[in-house]
């Protein structure tokens, strides 16, 4: 149920919010503002404050959403953020033992990868799409490359620098959607900054 949520999600809006450094108390005005504007996938990045606070306020207030955590480490972190209600794991790195747990405890595995060895093994592994990070090192071609020789349909999301500037260019390339941080969200954003921004990245996505 929950990968077909997250295919729904995506074919919906393939727009990942990643809100890191939200604090629990502004989660449910910024997650009305993403959800109204049509975003579908949120991450709060476990490096932010109380992040297990955030998801499960998040995930009991948006039950259709498919909220989870990012920059998970280890599989004792993605086992917190099962316990928290999350159903999203998302990782800067490919770690065998994070995917395999995620793959276990029925959450979607997005870790992050750069080369060709990382995204197989990754996928070997049960992840259930890519993250291409850093984005900013890479760029459209890599994605390009990577997609003539990964599975076929295998969802690749670049993260990093990806903002309403440069999205066409890596979706020409075949990127399935992106991460969005610093774009989207940053600290102490209240809600209408957010969804001035977020207006800004749907109508570039739109064109």
């Amino acid at each position: 149920m929950t990968v077909d949520k997250f295919r729904a999600a995506m074919q919906e809006l393939p727009l990942v919010a990643i809100l890191r450094g939200l604090k629990p108390q502004e989660a449910p005005a910024i997650g009305d503002v993403l959800v109204e504007a049509g975003f579908r996938l949120i991450e709060v990045p476990l490096n932010s404050s109380q992040p297990l606070d955030s998801i499960a306020a998040l995930r009991k207030r948006f039950p259709d959403a498919v909220i989870g955590a990012g920059t998970v480490l280890t599989a004792a972190e993605a086992r917190d953020v099962a316990s928290a209600g999350g159903e999203l794991i998302v990782a800067p790195n490919f770690d065998r033992e994070v995917v395999e747990e995620t793959v276990r405890l029925g959450m979607l595995s997005l870790p992050g990868i750069l080369t060709p060895t990382e995204a197989f093994a990754a996928l070997k592994a049960g992840a259930h799409g890519l993250k291409l990070f850093p984005a900013e090192i890479a760029s459209p071609a890599v994605v390009k490359a990577l997609l003539a020789v990964l599975p076929k349909g295998t969802s690749l999301i670049p993260v990093g620098g990806v903002g309403a500037h440069n999205m066409a260019a890596w979706r020409a390339a075949g990127a399935a959607g992106f991460g969005l941080g610093s774009s989207l969200y940053k600290p102490g954003d209240d809600a209408a900054t957010v969804r001035a921004k977020a207006a800004a990245i749907l109508s570039a996505w739109r064109r």
